[in-house]
């Protein structure tokens, strides 16, 4: 996750200036080094930012201390973050994305069904502000690639506007499925 690029499918990021963004830490992992004198250990944190009105980035940051690894992480989530489109509380349309050896399906749901979803796929969806939603994570279970794919899964997420648009710069007639 040292390069959110990878799982960031648009290139135009959200304007993060001036919002209150809360932080939530989907992951922290003890690494042990052995060395002669003994072991060093080393700290990795999965933070998910978001101001739960539409714009969420995840990052991942390694460093000696726990607080220190949350930070970075945190500053580099606020760098890459993306705008989700969404219909009302919920996604415009259902994805099943791959990021390695994890899947996450992503359903939109009827308005009061509530976040049905787990691990690092609800911390990223709570984050982006999105109420109504049934997610899956299938595959791997570990969480860097669930964040990620959770992400990436946003970040290709296409509102019925954009896709009209679209759709008429080839036919003026174009609507969207009615």
């Amino acid at each position: 996750m040292s390069n959110p690029r990878k799982y960031i499918a648009k290139r135009e990021r959200a304007d993060v200036t001036d919002v209150e963004l809360q932080e939530k830490v989907v992951f922290i992992n003890r690494v042990a080094k052995v060395m002669k004198g003994g072991r060093r250990f080393h700290f990795t944190a999965i933070v998910v930012v978001g101001d739960q009105a539409g714009r969420v980035g995840a990052a991942m940051a390694k460093a000696t201390e726990v607080p220190e690894a949350i930070r970075k992480a945190a500053t580099v989530a606020k760098k890459h973050m993306i705008t989700v489109p969404m219909v009302n509380t919920t996604i415009p349309h259902p994805l099943l994305v791959r990021f390695g050896a994890s899947k996450v399906l992503i359903k939109p749901a009827p308005k009061g069904s509530g976040l049905i979803a787990g691990g690092g796929v609800r911390a990223v969806l709570e984050m982006a502000g999105v109420k109504d939603v049934v997610a899956k994570s299938l595959g791997s279970s570990n969480p860097a690639n669930t964040v990620k794919a959770t992400v990436l899964a946003l970040s290709m997420m296409r509102s019925p506007k954009d896709v009209l648009a679209r759709r008429q710069q080839f036919s003026q007639e174009a609507s969207i499925g009615r």
